[in-house]
């Protein structure tokens, strides 16, 4: 089973930033969103540099249970592990948008969000979920930010209680027809010909990582970077293999670094969380 350790070391050793270029000569990919998810992918498959297309078929049905849509969260679901969300700013520190879906600690899969193919493609009830936040130019990956979602964002009832109020406020305007909707809310025949209705929908956002996390580190300019925060509960519980394998490469590589840091927790900022930061840069040319 694949997991983040092994997708960074392959980051590591096939550190691509031109990464339309790569993709588009040969997968027909014409623009930089789509050559950052299948850059993703390959990295947790160990499949950067193949050019047998019927060879990462086979790797990302071996790995994956889940590749999903754009309308639905998430993106990837590991067989037996995480899930992986991506996405894409074209400003370093623009915050991220995410529309009506909240920000998400874990992934649940009684959440109305999921669509029932997710829901039923393993046995699951909660994943993990790490967002992959990629900076890019119109063709270039200037850094990649791989942060989980329970150091980054609040616990669900935090964000479900903030829609339910809205909900619920919403649902006591006087003479309206609401109806059912897994948006805010959903009203019918607001005029007197009943002609009018009204879509209520949720345009959630959440801060960069790099402004969230800059109390532990500065990004260098022109240089492609790799950033990843793990909690370190969760770094002792992956295999010996993928932590030795990160281990030995961060002594072989000198722009690899591994350090132990402690972030605020996101329920609670009085609270730190153990963690381990892992930082990759490369001088690339602008």
């Amino acid at each position: 089973m694949t997991n983040i350790l092994e997708a960074i070391v392959n980051i590591v050793q096939n550190p691509i930033s031109t990464i339309k270029t790569h993709y588009s000569s040969r997968n027909r990919i014409n623009n930089i969103g789509e050559a950052l998810e299948v850059f993703i992918k390959d990295a947790f498959v160990n499949c950067i540099q193949s050019k047998d297309e019927q060879e990462k078929i086979r790797r990302y049905s071996e790995e994956f249970s889940w590749l999903g849509n754009q309308n639905n969260p998430p993106d990837i679901m590991i067989k037996d592990g995480d899930a992986i969300e991506v996405k894409k700013t074209q400003s370093a520190n623009s915050d991220l948008a995410l529309n009506s879906s909240y920000p998400k600690s874990t992934i649940q899969a009684n959440s109305s969000m999921i669509t029932q193919d997710c829901r039923n493609c393993e046995e699951w009830t909660e994943k993990d979920l790490i967002y992959c936040i990629g900076y890019t130019t119109d063709d270039r990956l200037k850094s990649l930010w791989l942060v989980y979602g329970n150091i980054y964002a609040a616990s669900h009832e935090t964000y479900q209680k903030i829609k339910q109020k809205i909900t619920k406020g919403i649902n006591e305007i006087p003479n309206v027809e609401f109806a059912e909707t897994k948006e805010l809310g959903k009203v019918k025949r607001v005029d007197p010909l009943g002609i009018t209705g009204l879509r209520i929908r949720g345009m959630w956002h959440i801060q960069n990582p790099r402004k969230v996390f800059n109390y532990l580190h500065t990004t260098s300019a022109n240089t492609f970077e790799l950033v990843a925060l793990i909690p370190k509960s969760k770094y002792d519980r992956f295999p010996t293999k993928s932590k030795t394998a990160v281990e030995t490469l961060e002594n072989e590589n000198p722009n690899l670094a591994i350090s132990n840091v402690q972030v605020k927790d996101p329920n609670n900022p009085a609270n730190l969380i153990e963690a381990k930061l892992i930082t990759f840069s490369l001088n690339t040319k602008t």
